[in-house]
């Protein structure tokens, strides 16, 4: 007689929680600023990998246990494309620094379950800005606990050598070098400037 087999169903795990990245167009600015920059500061570290709104499942077998943090940076892992970040598969390595950009209604508890979260699962640094309010703050790992930096303006991330400033009813930041963020117009605008008067220093040569 044979023995019927049981087989087991595989778990699931979502790509998507079904919500939306932001909230409002300042929230979604400020994302998309974060990301944008912090990729080009590791752009050439094929190691370092740097994801938006990406689901992070920090425990195999629980797919209830999630969160996509708006920014995360993972030191150790390589670069390439993800609908998830599966901790157990990326060398049991959770992201070591995480971005949150508050909603307009962001209410204290959902910001505590946040750092809650972090805190158990491993992040070595967890910042968050309200840029409605212009709030921001910082926390990194003591021990088992994430702690307070203190005052926000002046500090430098361990992990990114990014510098944070608050100034202007608005938060700055600084990479390694000196070089402030910026947005994507921004940079193109620089970037045309930059054009415009390198062709007018070769009209001017070109003339003499």
């Amino acid at each position: 007689m044979t023995t019927p087999t049981t087989s087991v169903p595989e778990i699931e795990y979502p790509d998507s929680d079904g919500q939306r990245i932001a909230e409002s167009t300042l929230q979604f600015d400020w994302i998309a600023k974060l990301y944008g920059n912090l990729d080009a500061l590791f752009l050439d570290a094929p190691n370092v990998f740097v994801a938006g709104d990406l689901l992070w499942y920090p425990v195999e077998g629980r797919p209830d246990v999630r969160t996509a943090p708006d920014v995360l940076v993972a030191f150790g892992r390589p670069k390439g494309r993800r609908g998830s970040y599966k901790q157990w598969r990326e060398g049991g390595i959770a992201p070591q620094v995480v971005f949150e950009v508050l909603p307009p209604d962001d209410r204290p508890e959902q910001l505590q379950g946040k750092i809650n979260f972090y805190e158990r699962y491993g992040v070595e640094e967890f910042y968050w800005y309200d840029p409605h309010r212009c709030l921001a703050a910082g926390l990194w790992r003591s021990g088992r606990v994430l702690q307070a930096v203190g005052t926000i303006s002046g500090w430098t991330s361990p992990r990114l050598g990014v510098r944070f400033e608050l100034l202007d009813n608005t938060l700055q930041m600084y990479r390694p070098d000196g070089k402030k963020f910026l947005t994507f117009g921004e940079l193109v605008r620089k970037m045309e400037d930059y054009q415009r008067a390198t062709q007018f220093e070769n009209d001017r040569v070109e003339c003499g």
